[in-house]
C-alpha cells in the first residue's frame, strides 16, 4: 500500500471513528474557531498537568474531512509537551489525512488553528 493510499485510508478511519470526540467538563483551557469560508466551527479543549497534555477532547459542526482532521490533531498532541503541540502543523496535519485536495486544506487549517488557540488560552491563563 502506498502512503497516500495509507493516509486515505487513516482519514477514512478517523472520520468513521473519530478519536477524542467529546467534552471535558473542566478544561484547563478551551478555544472555538470559525471557518467563514465553508463554515466549519471547532471547539478544542486541554487538560495539562506540569506542561503535558493529558486529555484533549474536540466539538465539530464541520464536514467529513474536519472531523477527520480534529481526529489525527488532537492524536498527534495527546501526551506531548505544550510546546511541542505548538509546534505540530497544518502540512503535518494534512499529510496524516494522505494529503488533501486544496478545496479541503482548510480542514487541516481549522484542527490546528484550534489546537493552537486552545494553548494560546491555556497560556494566558497560567499567567
Amino acid at each position: 500500500m502506498t502512503r497516500a493510499a495509507e493516509g486515505k485510508e487513516a482519514a477514512m478511519e478517523h472520520y468513521s471513528n473519530p478519536r477524542n470526540q467529546g467534552e471535558i467538563a473542566a478544561p484547563d483551557a478551551s478555544a472555538s474557531v470559525y471557518n467563514p469560508a465553508c463554515g466549519d466551527t471547532m471547539r478544542l479543549m486541554l487538560k495539562v498537568r506540569d506542561g503535558i497534555i493529558t486529555d484533549v477532547k474536540w466539538k465539530a459542526q464541520a464536514c467529513g474531512a474536519s472531523l477527520a482532521a480534529a481526529s489525527i490533531a488532537s492524536e498527534m498532541v495527546k501526551g506531548k509537551t505544550t510546546a511541542q503541540a505548538n509546534g505540530v502543523t497544518r502540512e503535518q496535519v494534512a499529510e496524516a489525512l494522505g494529503g488533501l485536495l486544496p478545496a479541503k486544506f482548510h480542514s487541516a487549517v481549522l484542527a490546528v488553528d484550534a489546537v493552537k488557540a486552545a494553548l494560546q488560552a491555556y497560556t494566558a491563563n497560567q499567567r
